[in-house]
Formats: structure tokens, sequence, C-alpha cells
């Protein structure tokens, strides 16, 4: 099962240790990443699996938002299936 996680918000040092981090003490592997910095802005698009999570997915959630308001990001977290769907033409 897999998800895609955003994140967005003013580059500074330490962003993707704190959603790394999360996600490793959640059991949820990163399968893929990109990331860029545009001027000050931070962009991260990631593409983890969560077949082996140790908590629900709305748990999950709450401590990437947690992770994200702690450095004033913007992170989103939605099933892969739920994310192709919206992006489809």
């Amino acid at each position: 099962m897999k998800a895609v996680i955003t994140v967005v918000g003013k580059d500074k040092t330490g962003i993707i240790y704190h959603i790394s981090k999360a996600l490793y003490e959640h059991n949820v592997n990163i399968e893929d990443l990109t990331q860029t910095i545009m001027q000050e802005n931070f962009t991260m698009l990631m593409l983890v699996n969560y077949e082996m999570m140790e908590c629900s997915f709305d748990e999950l959630k709450a401590a990437l938002n947690v992770a994200g308001e702690n450095l004033g990001l913007s992170v989103r977290l939605q099933r892969e299936d739920i994310f192709d769907a919206m992006h489809k033409i």
C-alpha cells in the first residue's frame, strides 16, 4: 500500500530529517523522493509504502502534521490511488 506526501514551505534546516523521522517512527518506508528549493521555498514529493505501518493512516497523518507545524510547513498525506485519481486529465 502506497501513499504520496507533499511538503511545502519556507526552506530551513532539518525538514527532510523531521519528516523522515516521523515516517521511521511509524515503520513507513520511503520509496521515492524529489525535493527542490525555489528561491526560499522548499517543496518535496515523496512516495511511501505503509504496508508495515504500526499505526492507523490517520495517526500517521497526525504525526506528519505535527512535524510540519513545528517547522511551519504544509504537509499532506494521500493514499496513492486517491492522489492518482485527482491528477488524471
